[in-house]
């Protein structure tokens, strides 16, 4: 029943074994009439040996030809001939890539090879320096010498070994970086949010290689440590002034300097530039508040200031006058004396109401301001 099964099978899928042969019928000629493969093989009847696919792991591909024999398993042997550590062999007759043939049947890659080889010799021999920089030169990692601007010879690579640096380019250092917040705390007590520029170049190229592991990290925390040392010296008001800024610029290039030049860094601090110097952010209100109360007091100061230079003036205005006063009465005492009563009486009627009288008893006063009182009032 099985071999019937199959039979069917094989009939319904085109009557072709997927062995590579016959499925048994008669499409052969030589197989038998309806009945089902002998021993489950898919051979015709005349006695020969059953063929199957290729076996891809035994060399010849085990197909069971006059040369492979009959068709069998793969065995380890099979398996280690045609697969290497690296992975399936190839086998002969792949294409291959040659070098043409050079005069005379030569093979050119020798050639080749030391070609690449002196060229490579010839440009780690030649270099060339630029205007603005300069170069460093190690002789097996061992400092030799430093090179300066234009067409410069060493020994090749890897014995001598040239780094070029640009060391007229100035270099910037932003701190803090980004809209970070630096708070400082000044002379009188109170926290400054500040943010500066430092501008620096190289000024020996042996030094910076050799003396510092991370420059620009260097330059970042001096820079920081001198600013805190020079804002510390300064009160807010001071920090928050031009004149005050421009006295902690300098003091912080001033000991940047003189700090890198212990550490033998070979850098030359430029400037220092201040960006800003703002208040704390969760303290802003309050010292906003606080600016606007010190400019009234500056203000009320500055109002006060200008009365009492108005009083002083006045003040010395008549002490001169008196002076000249006192001397011409030392001249003519008399003179003086009745001259300051007119002067005086003068002074004293002019804001007050007059009546002028007649001699004694003869004629009524003339009331004169109550007759211009009445006239002004007719009009």
């Amino acid at each position: 029943m099985g071999g019937l099964f199959d039979q069917i099978a094989l009939a319904m899928a085109g009557r072709r074994s997927p062995w590579g042969g016959s499925s048994g019928g008669g499409d052969d000629g030589d197989g038998g009439g309806d009945g089902p493969p002998q021993g489950g093989s898919a051979g015709g009847g005349d006695g020969s040996p059953p063929r199957g696919p290729r076996n891809p792991w035994i060399p010849g591909g085990g197909d069971g030809g006059e040369n492979n024999g009959p068709r069998r398993s793969a065995s380890i042997e099979d398996l280690f001939r045609s697969r290497g550590p690296e992975g399936p062999r190839r086998r002969p007759g792949g294409p291959k890539f040659r070098l043409p043939p050079g005069p005379g049947g030569r093979n050119l890659f020798p050639w080749l090879f030391g070609g690449i080889i002196l060229l490579a010799l010839l440009i780690s021999v030649i270099h060339q320096v630029g205007p603005k920089q300069q170069g460093i030169v190690t002789t097996f990692g061992k400092y030799s010498t430093t090179l300066g601007p234009g067409l410069n010879f060493t020994l090749p690579w890897p014995i001598q070994n040239v780094e070029v640096e640009n060391v007229s380019e100035v270099r910037l250092v932003r701190i803090p970086e980004g809209k970070a917040e630096k708070l400082i705390l000044t002379g009188d007590q109170n926290l400054v949010d500040l943010s500066y520029l430092v501008r620096w170049n190289i000024k020996d190229l042996k030094q910076y290689k050799f003396q510092l592991a991370m420059p620009e990290e260097t330059v970042s925390q001096v820079a920081e440590a001198a600013m805190r040392a020079s804002v510390a010296e300064q009160t807010l008001d001071a920090t928050f002034s031009g004149a005050g800024r421009a006295e902690i610029e300098e003091r912080v290039r001033t000991r940047m300097q003189t700090i890198l030049d212990a550490y033998r860094s070979g850098i030359a601090v430029q400037g220092v530039e201040i960006d800003k110097t703002d208040p704390p952010e969760r303290v802003v209100e309050a010292f906003k508040d606080v600016s606007a109360a010190e400019q009234d007091a500056d203000a009320e100061r500055n109002r006060a200031r200008a009365w009492a230079q108005q009083v002083l003036a006045a003040a010395q205005g008549e002490a001169a006058a008196f002076d000249k006063v006192y001397a011409e009465y030392r001249l003519a005492p008399e003179v003086t004396r009745q001259r300051m009563y007119y002067e005086t009486m003068e002074r004293v009627l002019s804001k007050t109401d007059k009546t002028v009288i007649e001699a004694p008893g003869v004629t009524p006063y003339l009331p004169l301001p109550e007759i211009q009182r009445r006239a002004k009032e007719g009009k």
